[in-house]
């Protein structure tokens, strides 16, 4: 039985739904395939993830291929309620209610679990961790993860002999981090920014923490917004790549004095912490782009604020001796405690690799060893094809001479 906010709210959940899958249509191929040869019949899906219309139409296609399906929010506060209540209609057990505690948020974890999945999906390892602590218990034949900080968390397990069946890096798709790492954060959590402020970004100085893909899409859109960008980055590679896009490379603290807005987006923790809240400027407006609500020290901002008020819907007001810190979200998922998430269009492909993902673990069960794999490179081609086709673009043709010399190593000036 699902745990939802309310069942009257389905038929809201089925618009949002049906205006996501206009934009879907790499995973609408996908469905329609998974339809007629059903290669997920009879398994257990679980997964973790945000409840949002663009996950809807994943966990729809999963549906249609054969599989039972239980899903849960991988964020207390990226449920869409209507979209849950949309899904709990449609025969998939919905553990999910924006706004639970953290209690009731690993009970929903839990829920999840108690389905004795064949197959998880995860946004952030949450999952696979109780499956590697508590719920020790109970065994799948593999795992698929969306997130770089989930990633990263398995490659740890996997390095320490600790991972106890395989799990896809869909994060390392090509066809997913370069898409929706770059454009979907960058877009969605700029909109986040601007809904949240209603500021004008133009002429402000925004400063965004971590350089990665993610990081470099907050940093363009920020840029195109028309801010004075400074990126705190510290890869020396990645941090000379920031300054010949033009941004000014600063350390954290020099970065902290001058900004007007900071955007976290590292995965890592307190990369906020008492040392810049000090250095800040009046009315500063900190965001978080990261997976998880550790990167700006709340705990330390709370203890040294003489008071706290929110001030506007997803906006709190920390009095922080003779000055204000504006908080968004939390210090949750801007782009999703605020905005609505990344457009469906780039998460069409993301999803398309995780539906694909699910096919492939089946098909290779017993094949594989407990690590951490990356999708055969030919999946990224076919969905990239597939999308570039139904965005109008057309795709170069090699001709045979091209390719015999692109093979060979006679050839060199003529």
């Amino acid at each position: 039985m699902s745990s939802i906010k309310d069942s009257k709210l389905a038929e809201l959940g089925l618009e949002e739904v049906s205006w996501a899958h206009r934009q879907m249509q790499v995973l609408t191929e996908i469905k329609e395939e998974f339809s007629i040869s059903k290669p997920l019949d009879g398994l257990n899906i679980g997964a973790c993830m945000h409840v949002t219309k663009e996950t809807a139409n994943l966990m729809l296609t999963l549906k249609a291929a054969g599989a039972n399906v239980a899903l849960c929010a991988s964020n207390p506060l990226s449920t869409n309620d209507a979209v849950a209540a949309f899904l709990a209609e449609q025969d998939i057990e919905v553990h999910a209610i924006r706004g639970v505690s953290n209690d009731e948020f690993f009970q929903h974890l839990n829920r999840v679990l108690d389905t004795n999945p064949d197959i998880t999906m995860d946004d952030g390892a949450d999952l696979v961790t109780l499956l590697h602590t508590d719920r020790m218990d109970i065994s799948i034949l593999g795992s698929m993860e969306e997130t770089t900080t989930g990633v990263i968390r398995l490659k740890s397990m996997e390095k320490n002999n600790k991972l106890r069946f395989p799990v896809v890096a869909v994060n390392d798709s090509d066809t997913k981090h370069l898409f929706d790492n770059r454009f979907g954060t960058g877009q969605s959590s700029m909109d986040g920014v601007v809904r949240a402020t209603d500021l004008l970004i133009a002429g402000l100085n925004v400063v965004v923490f971590g350089f990665g893909d993610c990081g470099k899409g907050v940093a363009e859109r920020a840029y195109g917004m028309g801010a004075k960008v400074t990126v705190v980055e510290p890869d020396s590679v990645r941090a000379l790549e920031a300054m010949m896009h033009g941004y000014e490379v600063k350390n954290s603290l020099s970065a902290a004095k001058i900004a007007d807005v900071i955007i976290t987006v590292t995965g890592n923790r307190h990369v906020l912490d008492k040392t810049h809240f000090d250095a800040m400027k009046d009315g500063v407006v900190l965001a978080n782009a990261g997976h998880f609500d550790v990167e700006i020290n709340l705990v330390e901002l709370r203890k040294n604020s003489k008071n706290v008020k929110r001030i506007r819907e997803h906006v709190d007001s920390y009095q922080y001796g003779d000055k204000e810190i504006l908080i968004l979200g939390e210090g949750r998922l801007v782009n999703l405690t605020v905005a609505t998430g990344h457009p469906a269009s780039v998460m069409d492909m993301s999803f398309a690799n995780q539906a694909l993902a699910a096919e492939w673990i089946k098909n290779n069960n017993g094949k594989l060893e407990n690590k951490v794999y990356t999708l055969p490179k030919a999946v990224d081609q076919k969905i990239a094809a597939t999308k570039l086709k139904l965005m109008g673009g057309e795709l170069e043709e090699l001709t045979s001479d091209q390719v015999t010399y692109l093979d060979s190593w006679e050839f060199g000036t003529s």
